[in-house]
């Protein structure tokens, strides 16, 4: 399959970015419903938690298989049949009466829209050039900031009006609309370039791969650590630790969300420039992260005394590891780009449930343990760090294992 001309991959982008922006709207909205959500099931820290962390348990559930379906069958068909599984779970989370059906439904929903990001970026590997690949990526995520904007203010807004239920049926609809300009726009699939399988390739060599295993680690604590707090316990903190009111939180996620869209677009600006320069990924990660590690332990000392302009320090310096995401899939020929994808978003992924539930189960240990609730967040906070700085150690140390990304 040839590269697509510069008028037709900016459609396909946009068809894929549509349906992204309201992947991430859903993945996010937890955050700003949560009082809401609280106060109507009377759900506890670790409730919550796992209500959040139950839509990327979802989402990673269906990573594996996702990455052989979409080698075989390609990003068009796959994302279609996903898509209709998202639409189920916006109706039945709008249906729900109790945290179970809530949780059941959130699962739903994340496993329906796993394949909103791993889809496009299997397709860019073979119809967009390397350059185009990692603008592409930058700009896809910078729509998902789009997204979590979406889900901050302007549904803070539309709850007292509408209602959260609605908002769910609203949700579906417009899954349903992202559906029909894919099956449009997209182009259909070869098994191969050319048209031939490729024999042999297996999940089994994708976890093999040196730099597969060294960007792993900090894939799950650093890059799901971010998303963890970012689309959720960046609110909670706000209200519980630094005393925001709800309306106030709803405003501090929009900024940290808005920071988090200048972000990504300007990583789609700079990420060609820097990579003919030779700032690799590798150096970019090393470089970024250590800032982020400063910014989460400024966060944890300064305690209710931090709010939304330090999360969203944090969350832009935590960017930097995006990176990883293509250049992974470059990593390895076209024919496995969708299994080494998948493979890599399955360990994001379950980084943002562990994380988001092991803070949940944090807040509340520390809490039985006799620490108030600032203290009980601080330290919770403090063990993320820990497990953070440990996984960046372990990809210093296996600076070695590098394998130079393959041409589309």
């Amino acid at each position: 399959m040839s590269l697509l001309t510069q008028r037709r991959a900016v459609v396909v982008f946009l068809a894929f970015a549509f349906a992204y922006f309201i992947s991430a709207l859903l993945r996010a909205i937890t955050a700003t419903l949560s009082p809401a959500l609280t106060a109507e099931f009377g759900l506890h820290a670790r409730d919550l938690g796992l209500l959040a962390g139950g839509f990327f348990l979802g989402f990673a559930a269906i990573q594996l298989p996702l990455g052989k379906l979409l080698d075989q069958h390609g990003p068009r068909n796959v994302i279609l049949g996903f898509l209709a599984v998202a639409v189920l779970g916006c109706a039945a989370f709008a249906l729900a009466r109790d945290f179970h059906g809530l949780l059941a439904a959130r699962v739903l929903c994340g496993a329906g829209v796993g394949a909103c990001l791993m889809a496009p970026l299997t397709g860019y590997r073979r119809w967009f050039s390397q350059t185009a690949q990692l603008r592409a990526n930058s700009w896809m995520l910078m729509t998902g900031s789009f997204g979590m904007l979406a889900s901050t203010l302007p549904v803070q807004w539309l709850v007292p009006v509408a209602g959260w239920r609605p908002l769910f049926w609203a949700l579906g609809a417009l899954i349903a609309l992202a559906m029909l300009l894919i099956a449009w726009q997209v182009p259909r699939w070869e098994t191969a370039p050319g048209g031939a399988a490729r024999p042999g390739g297996s999940y089994a060599e994708v976890w093999r791969h040196p730099y597969f295993r060294r960007l792993a680690p900090v894939a799950f604590t650093s890059y799901g650590g971010m998303i963890a707090v970012q689309t959720l316990w960046a609110g909670p903190w706000m209200v519980r630790v630094a005393g925001y009111t709800p309306v106030e939180a709803a405003g501090g996620l929009f900024a940290i969300n808005a920071a988090m869209l200048a972000t990504f677009w300007t990583w789609g600006l700079v990420t060609p420039w820097l990579t003919r320069r030779g700032f690799t990924t590798d150096r970019l990660i090393a470089w970024g992260l250590p800032v982020s590690f400063v910014v989460l332990l400024a966060l944890v000392v300064l305690g209710p005394a931090a709010g939304a302009v330090t999360l969203a320090l944090f969350c832009v310096a935590s960017t930097s590891v995006s990176l990883a995401q293509p250049a992974v899939g470059m990593v390895f020929p076209p024919a496995l780009a969708g299994r080494a994808l998948s493979a890599f978003n399955l360990g994001i992924f379950m980084g943002v449930f562990a994380i988001q539930w092991g803070i949940g189960l944090a807040v509340d240990g520390f809490q039985a343990a006799g620490l108030g609730e600032a203290d009980a967040f601080r330290a919770a906070f403090a063990v993320f760090l820990a497990a953070s700085v440990m996984s960046y150690i372990y990809f210093l140390a296996k600076g070695g294992s590098h394998n130079r990304a393959q041409d589309p």
